[in-house]
């Protein structure tokens, strides 16, 4: 490199910008109906918003601690007494975060150190790969069974080694709506029960289980939680995703450690909404507990409208997402098909392919997002009945 003329060298040279943005602009571009990027076109509860008012307008609008306010860390550990029968020191073991996304960032930085080998499962969400290389890690893609998407016990057990220091594990899984089962927690335990590995657990549609099942916490199983650190999302319960507010439960010793990094990652989250936060989780907690119904109407309706359809569904388990086959349609690739069907036919999803380190080459389905209102579904349930 020549003085005075600096050069680039990317530290993620192979990463381009996101699915859900490239997906959601060329919706946008196109005047079509948004089902790809994951978020409601309804608002967030009245009374929530109503709490922010208030704490915009009363002097809470200076910096937060860095942990997150003590009033929303005790809201929180009170809930996750009540739905996980966790008792969580509010001071020492939940941290407020700026969104998931920060929250995994910072616990994978936190922890993985150059060479340390980090198991995710394809198909991925597509940050943590570049997180785990970003902290000098190498990332290890185990995929799941093409049954339900299951883990594969055989071949995760074949990808640990003396180096893998965590294993991430989403549940419920973005993008195919499948749901981890008590059976494996209990599985997984005895797996790694002689390891040193820590589990990073991607947990933001913990209210999303339908067809009564129950989320299945890795805060639910003490031998597991005290070498987790567990991820939840404000912004996907309270239908608030731009908030971008998220926190992490984890034991003293993990907690001391995440916060290390939080602290200059994001020193703290916006004050009003937490506040606002903490009000709505103590007085209104019917609404976490109704959200597996609220959703399951969602993904019922989504599906009886896409019934007169080429596209075949298996009923999403969690989640807001929804697979659709396509293969009476077309035998493009999922990620053209996707695409034409933004330009062509106005409706925008997700290529499952895109969430896989080496995309297999059997057939793909696509992702539509069901946290729509009534109207939007129905729109998009019409064109898709005439392709």
């Amino acid at each position: 490199m020549k003085p005075g003329n600096p050069s680039l060298h990317s530290k993620l040279p192979d990463v381009g910008t996101t699915i859900f943005t490239v997906m959601s602009q060329l919706a946008a571009d196109c005047g079509a109906i948004n089902l790809s990027q994951g978020y409601p076109d309804f608002d967030a509860p009245a009374g929530l918003l109503d709490r922010v008012t208030h704490h915009l307008r009363t002097g809470h609008n200076q910096y937060a601690p860095m942990a997150g306010l003590p009033e929303l860390r005790e809201a929180v550990a009170s809930k996750l007494a009540k739905v996980y029968e966790r008792e969580a020191d509010p001071d020492t073991e939940i941290t407020v975060t700026s969104g998931a996304t920060e929250a995994l960032y910072s616990a994978i930085e936190a922890f993985v150190h150059p060479g340390d080998e980090v198991i995710v499962f394809d198909p991925a969400y597509d940050s943590y790969d570049p997180a785990i290389r970003l902290a000098g890690g190498i990332p290890v893609h185990v995929p799941l069974t093409n049954i339900n998407f299951a883990l594969d016990f055989d071949a995760l057990a074949a990808a640990i080694t003396p180096q893998t220091r965590m294993l991430v594990l989403n549940t419920p899984h973005n993008p195919t709506g499948a749901v981890v089962p008590a059976a494996d927690m209990r599985r997984l335990a005895e797996l790694i029960r002689d390891t040193n590995i820590l589990l990073l657990g991607d947990e933001v549609y913990e209210h999303m289980v339908f067809d009564g099942e129950r989320h299945e916490s890795l805060l639910r199983y003490p031998e597991l939680a005290d070498r987790s650190l567990a991820v939840f999302s404000f912004g996907k319960t309270y239908h608030a995703t731009g908030w971008k507010i998220g926190y992490v439960v984890a034991t003293p010793a993990l907690t001391a450690e995440f916060r290390r990094v939080h602290q200059f990652v994001q020193f703290c989250v916006a004050t009003p909404l937490q506040y606002a936060l903490a009000d709505f989780l103590a007085s209104d907690p019917q609404h976490y507990l109704d959200l597996p119904a609220f959703y399951q109407r969602k993904r019922d309706r989504f599906a009886a409208l896409l019934e007169p359809s080429r596209f075949e569904l298996q009923p999403s388990a969690g989640t807001y997402f929804q697979l659709a086959d396509y293969a009476e349609i077309t035998d493009e690739p999922d990620t053209d098909f996707a695409r034409r069907l933004t330009r062509e036919h106005g409706v925008a999803c997700i290529p499952v392919s895109v969430f896989f380190a080496r995309p297999p080459a059997e057939h793909r389905p696509l992702r539509f997002c069901f946290a729509k209102d009534e109207a939007t579904l129905e729109r998009a349930a019409e064109i898709l009945c005439k392709i």
